[in-house]
């Protein structure tokens, strides 16, 4: 089962308050995702000969991404970032915390949430969470069979977020 949390933003800001429920990828789409993001790297000139990934892991793979992120050209970076905002959904609503619905584009008002947001992505792949963590993260087991009342998020790409202003889910 893929692991999961969620994250309530308690700094000051418009996202306060917020909930938002983050999801490891699939073991297929991660491997796929760390591969062109090793590949990024190397093509950026970060020096990746002493990098194990497959015995680091996504923990190599983000030491490797922070030197890599200030030599990547943008558009090697984007598709990368857009997929990790795929893992990111949520809780829209404090008083029914069982409905969780794919993001819309105003759903981050802070560019400081995203990053934070980000992070979270990549520890939660990585199998651990920071000291001194902004987050009230709690992992669950939400699998239909415990939790019933779980709204089930949808995979279809028409409602996952979008870069574009005027790009909102059809309903």
């Amino acid at each position: 089962m893929r692991k999961e949390l969620d994250y309530a933003i308690t700094e000051d800001g418009r996202d306060k308050g917020k909930v938002y429920h983050l999801r490891e990828m699939p073991a297929l789409k991660a491997e796929k995702w760390a591969t062109r993001a090793f590949l990024a790297a190397a093509k950026s000139g970060v020096d990746i000969g002493n990098v194990d990934v497959a015995a680091g892991g996504m923990q190599a793979l983000a030491i490797l991404g922070i030197e890599a992120l200030t030599k990547m050209d943008y558009s090697d970076a984007e598709p990368l970032l857009d997929e990790m905002l795929e893992c990111i959904s949520i809780k829209p609503n404090p008083q029914n915390p069982a409905i969780v619905r794919p993001l819309f584009e105003d759903d981050i008002e802070e560019v400081k949430t995203i990053i934070l947001l980000r992070k979270e992505v990549l520890m939660l792949h990585m199998g651990f969470s920071p000291s001194g963590s902004q987050s009230t993260s709690t992992s669950a087991d939400l699998s239909p069979a415990s939790s019933p009342l779980n709204t089930p998020i949808s995979q279809d790409p028409s409602v996952r977020f979008s870069h574009s202003p005027k790009t909102k889910p059809q309903r």
